[in-house]
C-alpha cells in the first residue's frame, strides 16, 4: 500500500498510465489527459491539489527526458523557447497558486470545450504545420512567445491537461512552425511549467511521493521512446497522431461529461 491506501494492482495500472501519458507528452502533448484521470480514478481520496501535484511530479520527470531529446536532435530556435520558458514559468506558479479554488467537477468540462475547439482546428487545415512558415519578425516571435507562454503556462499550473498540445497548436497556428519543431518547443515550455508548478506545490506539502515517483519512472521511459519515435518519423508523424490522440480524448472526456460511462 503506497500512498492514500494505493494497492499494488492500482499502482500497477497507474504505472501503464503513466507510461503511456509520457509516450503521449513527448510525440504531441497532452499525456496529463492520460494520466490525471487515471490519478483521480485512482486516489478518490486525495485532495484535487494533491492530484494535480502528483500528476506535476510524475509529468516532470517524463519531460525532463523527451525536452533534452528534442533539443540535441531538432535544435529549437532559443528566441522561441527562452521567453516562451520564462512566460510559461511565471504563469504556470500563478496557475498553480489558485489551483486550489478550482472544483474537482469543473476539470472535465474545461478540458473538454477546449479540446473540441483545437481538434477541429487542426482537424480541418490539413496543411497546418506541414513546414516551418514563420508568420513573424523577431519583435512579433517574441510577442507570440510572451501570451502564449503566460496563457497556457497558467492553465497548466491550475489545470494541466492538454498542455502541451496547447503549446504545439500555438506555436504551429500562431508562430508558423512546422509540428516537430513546435513539439520541440513544447516541450521545454512544458518543462517550466511543470517545475513552476511544483516550486508552489512542493512547499505546500501537496505532493504524494510514491505515487509521483513511480508513475514518473514509468513517464521516463515513455518519454524516451516518444521523442525518438516522434524525431525519426517527422512532422506528418506528429500531425497524425496529434488528431488521432485529441480525438479520443474527445470522446472519453465527452461521454464521462454526458454520462454514458462512468
Amino acid at each position: 500500500m503506497i500512498d492514500l491506501g494505493v494497492s499494488g494492482q492500482v499502482l500497477a495500472l497507474l504505472v501503464v498510465a503513466g507510461f503511456a501519458a509520457g509516450y503521449v507528452d513527448a510525440v504531441v502533448g497532452g499525456g496529463g489527459l492520460v494520466q490525471l484521470p487515471s490519478l483521480l480514478l485512482a486516489l478518490p481520496g486525495a485532495t484535487p491539489v494533491q492530484v494535480l501535484a502528483t500528476n506535476k511530479l510524475a509529468s516532470a520527470l517524463g519531460v525532463t527526458v523527451s525536452a533534452t531529446t528534442y533539443f540535441r536532435r531538432v535544435r529549437p530556435d532559443p528566441a522561441t523557447f527562452g521567453p516562451l520558458m520564462l512566460m510559461a514559468f511565471l504563469g504556470s506558479m500563478g496557475g498553480a497558486a489558485v489551483a486550489s479554488f478550482i472544483p474537482r467537477a469543473a476539470f472535465q468540462p474545461i478540458i473538454l470545450v477546449v479540446l473540441v475547439g483545437v481538434g477541429a482546428y487542426v482537424l480541418f487545415r490539413p496543411d497546418l504545420g506541414s513546414e516551418t512558415r514563420l508568420r513573424w519578425e523577431r519583435r512579433g516571435q517574441l510577442v507570440a512567445a510572451v501570451v502564449t507562454g503566460l496563457l497556457v503556462g497558467f492553465y497548466d499550473g491550475a489545470l494541466g491537461p492538454g498542455t502541451g498540445s496547447f503549446f504545439v497548436l500555438a506555436l504551429v497556428g500562431l508562430v508558423g512552425y512546422d509540428f516537430l519543431t513546435a513539439s520541440a518547443n513544447a516541450r521545454l515550455a512544458n518543462w517550466a511549467t511543470n517545475v513552476a508548478a511544483l516550486v508552489v506545490f512542493i512547499p505546500q506539502g501537496a505532493v504524494l511521493w510514491g505515487v509521483g515517483l513511480a508513475v514518473g519512472a514509468a513517464n521516463i521511459a515513455g518519454s524516451y521512446l516518444g521523442a525518438r519515435t516522434a524525431v525519426s518519423r517527422g512532422a506528418g508523424f506528429v500531425r497524425v497522431f496529434f488528431i488521432v490522440i485529441v480525438s479520443g480524448f474527445v470522446v472519453r472526456i465527452g461521454g464521462e461529461v454526458l454520462g454514458f460511462w462512468g
